[in-house]
């Protein structure tokens, strides 16, 4: 591990232990694996994803976020995978699976065989999830166990790839409203035993455009703390919430970047670029792979670890990895340190806009807290 990355705790504490370690709260045996990460007994659970809740950001801002803030005490440290990016994380909690098993492995990865990437979060329709995703998945081995299992989020995701892939086997609620979603997981939450899942994205798209030290994203912060609030009064008291996040995230000034487009000698050899501007997965032409890294080594020097995908397996990067993923990784990957990026304009003109980023190993990324209410 390096020093300053913070390594993924795959079966131990990370977010896919959450489902386990709720299915033991609820003293269900579903057939998932161990974890070390433990909950309180109760027979109703609601799990609260908040994409983009760090545990650093969420202990920055004590005054934004006084109720979440004041869970902090006693609670669970975790871990998200890597990358630390929604795709992989909410298919981690869902599957109960490292990415190098689930396969999701950014947000943009190789289709192998191809010169296509897949976006995760849009989807291709020439690619199938059951077949991306091919195991069954956390939501559906405790559903089979006699737990009724609802997913609460909006209509535009009820039928995406990554809802299929990640969370297939539970019930689906559209709700696009606060109110409405309320509604929901209350109506949802009832029998017992049941697993409630409820997601909120506002405050990931608040740091991606305004980034982390803004207004906006300080406001965001406080309305999502207003209604895990609310959720915890309205719901009954032998409910359990836990709120955990995907992942953190870092502002990183766009003078501080490189573009590859601006970059020749570092495409030389490379047949496709993949992955997010915090962790590139670098696709090789035959024979180019040495090459490619040395030179991603001398481009970039100390402000991210360039390395080979052999290297990234045997540091446990992606957990245990199957042979249908292993082609997805890239040949090379290039993950950041402190606030640097990797961007082409070219590529990905939208990605190149946001402030706000994640994906790499620091600990601003990578630590995620998991907070009962």
């Amino acid at each position: 591990m390096i020093e300053d990355f913070v390594a993924p705790a795959y079966q131990d504490r990370s977010l896919g232990d959450v489902l386990p370690a709720v299915a033991a709260a609820l003293g269900v045996d579903a057939g998932l694996p161990g974890s070390s990460l433990r909950l309180p007994e109760a027979q109703r659970y609601v799990v609260f994803l908040v994409d983009g809740l760090g545990l650093e950001l969420l202990r920055e801002h004590p005054d934004h976020a006084p109720y979440l803030h004041s869970l902090l005490a006693g609670s669970e440290q975790a871990t998200a995978g890597v990358p630390s990016t929604t795709a992989t994380s909410l298919t981690s909690l869902g599957t109960a699976l490292p990415p190098g098993s689930h396969g999701l492995v950014g947000y943009t990865s190789r289709i192998p065989g191809t010169e296509r990437l897949l976006n995760a979060l849009q989807w291709d329709d020439r690619v199938d999830p059951r077949e991306w995703q091919p195991h069954t998945t956390a939501f559906a081995r405790l559903a089979a166990a006699g737990v009724q299992v609802t997913v609460v989020n909006k209509r535009s995701f009820a039928t995406s790839g990554l809802t299929v892939a990640g969370q297939r086997g539970a019930e689906y609620v559209a709700a696009d409203r606060p109110g409405e979603r309320l509604a929901a997981v209350l109506e949802a939450s009832r029998p017992a035993p049941s697993v409630t899942y409820m997601y909120d994205g506002d405050l990931d798209w608040m740091g991606h455009r305004y980034g982390v030290a803004s207004l906006q994203w300080e406001q965001q912060l406080s309305m999502i703390d207003a209604g895990v609030e609310r959720l915890r009064e309205t719901l009954p008291a032998d409910t359990r919430i836990v709120v955990v996040a995907d992942h953190g995230m870092v502002d990183c000034p766009i003078e501080g970047r490189l573009d590859v487009d601006e970059q020749p000698d570092l495409m030389r050899g490379v047949a496709l670029l993949g992955g997010e501007a915090r962790f590139r997965h670098v696709y090789c032409g035959a024979g180019a792979v040495d090459d490619v890294a040395a030179a991603w080594r001398e481009g970039i020097g100390d402000r991210a670890e360039v390395l080979l995908r052999e290297d990234a397996l045997e540091r446990g990067w992606f957990g245990q990895t199957t042979p249908l993923v292993l082609p997805r990784l890239g040949d090379v990957l290039v993950a950041c340190r402190d606030r640097f990026a990797v961007v082409s304009s070219s590529a990905f003109p939208h990605e190149a806009k946001l402030l706000g980023l994640h994906g790499s190993l620091t600990s601003a990324e990578m630590l995620i807290p998991v907070l009962v209410a």
